[in-house]
């Protein structure tokens, strides 16, 4: 990686972490924030959090298209100003429709945010370095997270609505701040990415061309589950299953959250140098494993009745477990992305599977929440170790698709040891 293009990752991932900072600022709170200091009632804090989910879902499909045409620098900026905007109006919103629009602007500049930051990243990389580029940005992400909700949990009081004002504004200036710091990056002229399926099928439509990328199509599917499996139950079914069958206490459920955050933080970079030299369907295939264990340790917690203490280490396991799972992903699945992607396409491409796991983070929730809900305890746990087992099977299946420089670029790149030619004898 040349100077100028190190100094420009660095640059995007500085200004990404600031970003995830002031967004753990004010995610642990959005809702009280909504329903009780603003006595706006529980169903506006829900459509404000359904508004979140439903703004990305409209802009994604637009946004890789955007990015492909413009380049990923001006739509993250936009991104970002949007999303500055959307939190310091939930933060001044007194009213259902000024905080419905604000709430909106938010999600439609996360959205934004995210493909046209991985595509810089893309850019930013080649198919060696890029496991270690996104591993980093996952890491900041998580630590940014972590740090911002301590802080901003020091700052609240509920019952003044000005605490509140405050994190919204710090976590607004921090998203300009991200843009501040993207919009001055240099990027290369040429994105470091070679194209895996031919670029004459730009001509016949981007959606088209990648549905007919089977690779690409069966990553999204193995994504759906993975986000549905992981993401999509932390804050709805398993928080439920936590709180109702394990019957373990809210500010437990509070730990648990650490350990998993503690867990990213702890285990990314060494995990990364046990995986970033093996093949990505493997290591993929290994997150389901993984995963399989911690649905299970869940289940079981749920079924030590008697023994609270054994059953809280099992449920904090669970979110441990989950964890070292996501370090697993973070090299594998996004760089996976990029090097499937034809470098006329690397925006759409990005911008598809962030269009999965927004769509998986809004329906594993409600499925989540409606069988725990229903008391569906056992069936709610073995569905998702059906899950976990598929990841697995997935990741497989996916791997004989893949090109050796798709499934393991560290190898790929290694020249083949020079063979010097044996002297011919002269004739005699």
């Amino acid at each position: 990686m040349t100077t100028a293009m190190g100094a420009a990752l660095r640059r995007i991932q500085l200004g990404n972490a600031l970003s995830a900072f002031g967004n753990g600022f004010t995610v642990p709170y959005l809702y009280v924030y909504v329903a009780n200091v603003r006595h706006l009632g529980a169903s506006t804090a829900g459509a404000v959090l359904a508004m979140l989910a439903v703004s990305a879902l409209v802009v994604l499909p637009l946004t890789g298209r955007a990015i492909d045409r413009r380049g990923p620098l001006p739509v993250a900026v936009a991104g970002t100003v949007a999303a500055a905007v959307g939190s310091l109006g939930i933060g001044l919103s007194a009213s259902v429709p000024a905080v419905i629009a604000s709430a909106v602007a938010l999600g439609a500049g996360i959205a934004v945010i995210q493909p046209a930051l991985a595509t810089m990243i893309v850019w930013c990389s080649t198919t060696v370095t890029r496991s270690r580029a996104f591993a980093t940005q996952f890491f900041l992400n998580n630590l940014g997270l972590g740090i911002g909700g301590l802080v901003g949990g020091q700052l609240v009081d509920e019952a003044h609505a000005s605490s509140f004002v405050r994190l919204f504004a710090i976590e607004a200036v921090m998203f300009l701040v991200l843009g501040a710091a993207i919009a001055t990056v240099r990027l290369p002229r040429v994105p470091k990415v070679e194209d895996a399926v031919p670029t004459g099928e730009r001509a016949a439509g981007a959606w088209r061309a990648l549905f007919g990328d089977r690779r690409m199509v069966w990553l999204c599917v193995l994504g759906f589950v993975l986000f549905f499996a992981c993401y999509g139950q932390f804050e709805s079914g398993l928080a439920a299953y936590a709180t109702e069958v394990t019957r373990i206490e809210p500010a437990t459920l509070g730990i648990a959250l650490a350990a998993n955050t503690a867990a990213i933080v702890a285990a990314q970079f060494v995990v990364l140098r046990l995986v970033e030299r093996r093949r990505r369907s493997r290591v993929m295939a290994l997150v389901g494993v993984v995963w399989t264990v911690a649905w299970t340790a869940a289940g079981l917690s749920g079924l030590v009745h008697g023994a609270q203490a054994v059953a809280t280490v099992l449920l904090i396991s669970t979110y441990a477990l989950f964890g070292v799972g996501e370090s697993l992903l973070a090299p594998t699945v996004s760089p996976l992305v990029a090097d499937l992607a034809p470098a006329s396409l690397i925006g759409q491409y990005n911008s598809a599977f962030a269009l999965v796991k927004q769509l998986a983070l809004a329906v594993g929730p409600a499925v989540g929440a409606l069988m725990v809900g229903h008391g569906m305890y056992a069936a709610y746990i073995g569905m998702l170790v059906a899950c976990a087992v598929g990841i697995t099977v997935l990741s497989l299946r996916l791997g004989r698709m893949l090109t050796p420089a798709q499934d393991q670029p560290h190898r790929a790149a290694v020249p083949a040891p020079r063979v010097e030619a044996e002297p011919v004898a002269a004739a005699v």
